[in-house]
C-alpha cells in the first residue's frame, strides 16, 4: 500500500510537471501583449520596450520558464502584472472564497446524490428509477455555465425573484452572504450529481442482489435494517473514488461559474486576468487547479483501494 502511494505521488508529480511546461507554453501563446495591456493602447514604443525589460518578457522563453517555476519552487509566485501585488497577496483571499464555494456544494451534492442513488435502485424499473436515470443523463449532458443561467432566469428575474443573480457581497466573508451562495452552490452541486447518482445506483442494485444481503433478509431482519446496515455501508464504498473525481472536477468547473456569478474567487481571477493578460495570476491559478485534481485523483486512487480488497490485492 505504501509502497503505491508512493509510485502515484511520483507520478503525480511528474505529471504536474509537464502541466507545468504546458501552462506556460499556453500563457506565452496568448494574443496580445502584456505590456501593452498595462500601459495603453497610447504608450509609446519606448515606455512598452522598457517595461518588457522590467518584466523580463523579453527574455527567452527557456529563461523565463526556468526563472518562473525557480520561484514555485521557492513559494516566490511573482507579482502581478496588473494588481502589482505579489500573487500570493493577490490571490489568497480569492482561494478562500472558492475554498468555501467547493465545500458548500460538497455537502449539498454528495449526500444528496448517494441518497437519490440510493433510492433510484430501491425502486429499479419503476418510476422513480426511470425518472433519476432520465434527470441525471440530461443534467449530465448540460454544462455547468448553462445549469446557471437556467438557475438565474428561473429565481432572479421575472416575478419569482428569490436570489440576486451574481454576488455582491462585501468586505465580510463570503458564507455570511447566504442568499447570494445559493445559486453557485447549486450550480456546481448539480453539475456534479448525475455522476455519483447513477454510481450509487449501479453499486447499491449489486450490494441488493449479493449473497450476504440475501442471507441478512433470510435470518429475517427487518428491511431498513438490511438496507442501512448492510447494504448501504456496502455500495457507498466503490463509489467513494467517483465522488472523490467529482469533487477534484469542481477544482476547475468552479471557474465558469464564478465567473457567471461574478463570485470573488480563483475562478474570476483567472478570467480577470486573462482579459488583462496577466501572466503570474493565469499561470499561478491554473497550476493551482491542476494540482488539486492531481492530488484529489491520488486521494481517490487511496480510496478506491482502501475500501476495495480485491483491488488492493491486484495493486501488489
Amino acid at each position: 500500500m505504501i509502497r503505491m502511494i508512493a509510485k502515484r505521488l511520483l507520478f503525480g508529480l511528474l505529471t504536474l510537471f509537464v502541466v507545468s511546461i504546458v501552462i506556460f507554453l499556453a500563457t506565452q501563446a496568448l494574443p496580445g501583449d502584456a505590456a501593452r495591456a498595462i500601459l495603453g493602447q497610447e504608450a509609446t514604443e519606448a515606455r512598452l520596450e522598457a517595461l518588457r525589460r522590467q518584466l523580463h518578457l523579453d527574455d527567452p522563453i527557456a529563461v523565463q520558464y526556468g526563472s518562473w517555476i525557480g520561484g514555485i519552487l521557492t513559494l516566490d509566485l511573482g507579482d502581478s502584472f496588473a494588481a502589482g501585488l505579489p500573487v500570493a497577496e493577490y490571490l489568497g483571499p480569492r482561494v478562500t472564497n472558492s475554498a468555501w464555494l467547493l465545500l458548500f456544494a460538497a455537502l449539498l451534492a454528495t449526500p444528496l446524490a448517494l441518497l437519490v442513488g440510493a433510492y433510484s435502485a430501491l425502486r429499479r424499473d419503476r418510476f422513480a428509477d426511470h425518472a433519476a436515470s432520465i434527470g441525471t443523463l440530461i443534467l449530465a449532458a448540460i454544462p455547468e455555465f448553462a445549469v446557471g443561467i437556467v438557475l438565474i432566469l428561473l429565481f432572479s428575474t421575472g416575478w419569482l425573484q428569490l436570489f440576486p443573480p451574481v454576488f455582491g457581497g462585501g468586505a465580510g466573508a463570503v458564507w455570511t452572504y447566504p442568499d447570494q451562495l445559493v445559486l453557485p452552490v447549486v450550480a456546481l452541486a448539480i453539475a456534479v450529481s448525475p455522476p455519483i447518482v447513477r454510481m450509487m445506483r449501479a453499486s447499491m442494485i449489486e450490494v441488493l442482489e449479493s449473497d450476504y444481503v440475501q442471507q441478512a433478509r433470510l435470518k429475517g431482519l427487518p428491511e431498513r435494517t438490511v438496507i442501512w446496515r448492510h447494504a448501504a455501508p456496502n455500495a457507498i464504498g466503490p463509489v467513494a473514488q467517483v465522488v472523490a473525481l467529482q469533487l477534484a472536477w469542481l477544482a476547475g468547473g468552479v471557474v465558469a461559474i464564478e465567473y457567471l456569478f461574478r463570485y470573488p474567487g480563483i475562478g474570476l481571477a483567472l478570467m480577470d486576468a486573462i482579459d488583462t493578460r496577466d501572466l503570474p495570476i493565469i499561470q499561478a491559478v491554473a497550476l493551482l487547479i491542476a494540482g488539486i485534481y492531481i492530488l484529489v485523483n491520488l486521494l481517490a486512487d487511496v480510496v478506491g483501494l482502501a475500501a476495495n480488497p480485491k483491488v488492493r490485492v491486484s495493486a501488489r
